[in-house]
């Protein structure tokens, strides 16, 4: 057959399968060129077939395939880039605020270091509260926010002592003010002295430590704006107001921002703003119209503590840690409004080290109810200012320092604090004495000794007032001095003590006498 032919003559049977016929070639033949003339330079004929031969539906769900992948690897590709952005966002916010507050290598964050007082099992931090970010009003910079945090590093539990701002104490330059004072005294003065900061912060330090007999290790100064930001960055806490008025709490003093009354809150649970928690903390219901704080200032600074107490809370919870926004405003209003002399590597460690502590294991003091007693009285200074001093006197903070001791020990008899009065019941001289010094040195609360009314005794007695309620005294007193113990106290309506211990002859050969009398 002359294939020219087969070109102008097309088969009338192409496209009729029949044995042994390619169907695909027979409809492509009448396309090849004649013979003796050339093939086109880019004629590719498989390539060619597969076009011609690939069904429509085929190609649709190919495109549709290629589109998807596409629409994936770029929704992926957004995911990751705003996810570095919001990482970049967020880290470039902690780098700034943790280098602005701690100063230092940012890479410290990447490390931890012991803390001040880790060795011996406890940090205390001195927290100080102003209001210098509001300066339209006098005495911006007094501390009117006191409290000392202490820190169980070995039993993860930690308390919370507010610091009256009324305490009348004697500053270092001289004289006495009350301690809210300190802060802009060491400011103003340019305080500086070995082993505390230098400045306001140093010299409240100072006083603190000295008089309260507690080592600060460390000091944080806020100001408003980083209480109320901070709550307003976890977005509010909870807290449960137990008022003694039926009615709540009520302090009708103006909030300037909402126009509102300072505070307005029935019994019960609440969840509070920024604003609403920055007027708690500063209500003292002096006001007319006022109800609900029965101790003034002392209610104040319990609501204090109280919230403190939720916001460290509610910051360490997941719903904040895993939430870029939040984590970012917490670092605008810590970096921005709160100075302290702790590293960012002290930091790291002090998150280690109270990330377990719930709010159950903290406790709430007060100096006006320490274990049910006040102790601290009313004062008038020579210029009429109202103030506060220690019960047993000014300057005598005895009482205060034995109280907190007990907070700070881990000698459960020092933590019961169980007054004991010693009584000689020999004729040997000194004997009181002698064990008084012995036993304060053990961590003993000896309130005072003298000589028993009773005849010269051969057996040391112990008097248990107490009601059962101090029972690891009870135990170590029975360990020194014998099972010689009674309930029978013929001393009640003498000494108001817990326990009455009457040395008898069988402890006289236990030391010289050094001493006459008691």
């Amino acid at each position: 057959m002359d294939p020219r032919r087969s070109s102008s003559q097309p088969n009338k049977s192409i496209g009729r399968a029949r044995p042994g016929q390619d169907v695909v070639v027979a409809k492509r033949a009448s396309q090849f060129p004649s013979v003796g003339q050339s093939l086109p330079v880019n004629y590719q004929p498989l390539t060619e077939q597969r076009r011609q031969t690939v069904p429509r539906a085929v190609k649709q769900g190919r495109w549709r395939r290629l589109r998807q992948k596409v629409t994936l690897k770029r929704t992926v590709i957004t995911l990751l880039v705003l996810i570095l952005l919001v990482g970049g966002f967020v880290g470039g916010k902690f780098i700034y605020n943790a280098h602005k507050l701690f100063g230092g290598s940012i890479l410290s964050v990447f490390s931890s270091t012991k803390l001040k007082g880790e060795d011996q099992g406890r940090v205390n931090i001195l927290l100080a509260g102003n209001s210098s970010d509001d300066p339209g009003h006098s005495g911006a910079g007094l501390t009117d926010s006191i409290m000392l945090i202490s820190i169980d590093t070995k039993n993860n539990k930690a308390f919370l002592l507010s610091i009256p701002r009324d305490l009348w104490v004697q500053l270092p330059g001289g004289g006495h003010q009350k301690i809210n004072d300190a802060y802009v005294d060491g400011e103003n003065n340019s305080f500086s002295a070995p082993g505390y900061p230098n400045g306001g912060m140093g010299e409240l330090e100072q006083v603190v430590s000295q008089d309260l007999g507690v080592p600060i290790d460390y000091y944080a100064l806020v100001d408003y704006t980083a209480f109320k930001d901070s709550v307003n960055a976890v977005g509010g806490i909870d807290i449960n107001i137990q008022s003694s008025d039926p009615r709540g709490l009520y302090d009708p003093s103006i909030d300037y921002t909402t126009h509102g009354p300072l505070v307005d809150l029935s019994n019960g649970e609440h969840h509070l703003n920024g604003e609403q928690s920055l007027d708690l903390a500063r209500a003292r219901g002096d006001a007319y119209g006022s109800y609900g704080f029965d101790a003034a200032d002392f209610d104040r600074t319990q609501h204090q503590r109280q919230m403190l107490v939720a916001l460290k809370q509610k910051a360490v919870s997941a719903g904040v840690l895993a939430n870029p926004a939040k984590l970012t405003s917490l670092f605008d209003a810590v970096g921005n409004n709160v100075k302290t002399d702790m590293k960012l590597d002290e930091v790291h460690r002090l998150y280690d080290l109270t990330k377990n502590i719930n709010g159950n294991a903290v406790q709430s003091l007060s100096l006006n109810s320490a274990g049910g007693k006040d102790l601290l009285q009313s004062y008038s200074a020579s210029d009429g200012e109202s103030a506060l001093i220690p019960a047993t006197g000014v300057d005598d903070y005895s009482a205060i320092q034995n109280f907190i001791k007990r907070q700070t020990s881990s000698n459960p008899v020092v933590q019961e604090g169980a007054k004991i009065e010693i009584l000689n019941g020999t004729s040997t001289n000194g004997l009181a004495a002698r064990f008084e010094n012995q036993m304060l040195s053990q961590g003993f609360n000896v309130v005072g000794i003298g000589d028993s009314a009773a005849p010269p005794q051969t057996t040391t007695t112990i008097i248990d007032a107490s009601g059962g309620k101090k029972p690891a005294t009870r135990a170590q007193l029975i360990k020194q001095f014998g099972n010689s113990i009674t309930t029978a106290n013929p001393y009640a309506s003498v000494y108001d003590t817990d326990f009455i211990l009457i040395i008898g002859q069988d402890q006289a050969s236990t030391g010289s006498s050094g001493s006459s009398g008691q």
